[in-house]
């Protein structure tokens, strides 16, 4: 019997292919390990603070042409961009065939999603070409529906069968095949996806994700100076606080390689030897687990409040107010409620626009007692796979809360009991995170 190889899959963010000595620092990282087999690049990303990311430029490149404004200074720059990685890594490689398919495409007004896709492309090509790897374009691999979303089972064959074929390969994040043949990108961080799918499709070991950071931070850093690493973090935990604004990893990330139960490692292209996080399934026991694992939080709610008597006799009520925000296209993102009252947070920026016109439709529809809508809310979430065994979990977190002086505005579990959501005014955000984790933490 064969001695059985085992199958990494790795993705580096912009931040880690963004010159050619950090492109000389992915390589060593890569050949240092025969099983980082298949790798997914980002496009470049900043290299200093007031640096521009390539695809910001190439954005601007589809702006400045729907506005009728010279995109050439803007794509020479990009060109340089390029050029400059190629000369640093001394390849003997030309993209003038490649920049010339983009400039036809400008020209002809057609295709943001082709034009933002390049920046994954090229870095593809050029990572390719100097690690001695095949290349594979992710728009003959990754295929999305008529509706817009990822054929996930057509892709994983397909991608599937062309990796069988490789030994070692690069497939450029970010991008993809829509139905109609044209391309098309997922949202922003969206290689994290990319390397997802092909670490389910290549029936992978384990999926490292590449970044500036040695792993997922148990709160945001800009709030928090040198917050603790998260060891071990659970697909759903991680998922939670991607969704409140940790963006370490991008939150559909998750989905491919939970299908299959392949772990994820978060690593700092800077720190190789640093152990990251990981993240699983089921996280094994941890005695010394605090209870909590990750504190996030994120402004920018409202909070539609319905007062009516006999609220929770009336049927169909609940219905019927959710119709009305399913006409107007609002989700929801909770629903806190008591026997005569409801409360419905939502997007700000979504409600806006028909902020008066829900208003009406609600008032006319059940007839409540009083409406009011009340803004400027930032909702925290308190996440932990030990909250529900542990007991005061809860009452520590709304001690360090009161002692910080601070007002709840709205209290949620979800059913799974591995988080609590926190209702509060947006000025109190970083008061309200800071009180939390140095309760858990000191």
């Amino acid at each position: 019997m064969p001695n059985y190889a085992p199958v990494k899959v790795v993705k580096f963010g912009g931040s880690s292919l963004a010159d050619a000595e950090h492109f000389k620092k992915v390589a060593s990282i890569i050949k240092a390990d025969p099983s980082r087999r298949y790798v997914i690049p980002s496009a470049p990303g900043k290299r200093f603070s007031d640096d521009n990311k390539v695809t910001d430029m190439l954005y601007e490149c589809y702006d400045c042409v729907i506005n009728d404004r010279d995109y050439s200074e803007v794509l020479g720059k990009i060109k340089d961009r390029y050029n400059l990685i190629i000369r640093g890594l001394e390849l003997d490689l030309s993209l003038d065939k490649e920049f010339a398919a983009i400039e036809s495409v400008l020209s002809n007004r057609v295709s943001c999603d082709y034009v933002a896709s390049r920046g994954e492309y090229l870095n593809g090509l050029i990572l390719a070409a100097y690690l001695g790897f095949d290349f594979i374009d992710a728009a003959d691999v990754i295929f999305f529906g008529a509706d817009g979303a990822l054929d996930s089972e057509k892709t994983n064959t397909i991608m599937g069968e062309r990796l069988s074929r490789h030994d070692c390969a690069v497939i450029p994040g970010f991008y993809g095949r829509a139905c109609d043949g044209s391309t098309k990108t997922f949202s922003r961080g969206g290689s994290d996806i990319t390397g997802s799918i092909v670490a389910r499709a290549a029936e992978a070991d384990l999926y490292e994700n590449w970044t500036d950071v040695s792993g997922v931070m148990m709160v945001d850093p800009r709030i928090v100076k040198n917050p603790k690493i998260i060891s071990v973090i659970t697909y759903s935990e991680l998922r939670e606080l991607a969704y409140m604004g940790a963006t370490v990893l991008h939150e559909d990330a998750i989905f491919p390689v939970r299908l299959t139960g392949i772990p994820i490692n978060i690593k700092n292209t800077n720190c190789p030897e640093d152990e990251g996080t990981m993240i699983v399934l089921q996280a094994p026991k941890d005695e010394t687990h605090s209870g909590i694992t990750g504190i996030a939080g994120k402004k920018g709610f409202s909070v539609i409040n319905i007062v009516k008597d006999m609220m929770n006799s009336e049927v169909g009520f609940g219905r019927k107010v959710l119709s009305i925000l399913e006409k107007y296209k609002i989700s929801f993102e909770h629903i806190p409620s008591g026997i005569d009252s409801m409360g419905i947070i939502v997007s700000t920026a979504a409600l806006a626009p028909v902020r008066e016109r829900i208003i009406n439709a609600i008032s006319c529809e059940i007839v409540p007692d009083c409406i009011s809508i009340e803004d400027n809310i930032a909702l925290v979430a308190v996440v932990g796979r030990g909250m529900v065994k542990s007991v005061g979990i809860a009452a520590r977190v709304f001690k360090a809360i009161c002692s910080a002086g601070i007002n709840v505005n709205m209290i949620d579990q979800g059913s799974t009991e591995n988080n609590i959501i926190i209702g509060i005014c947006a000025d109190d955000l970083e008061n309200t995170i800071k009180a939390i984790y140095y309760e858990f933490t000191e």
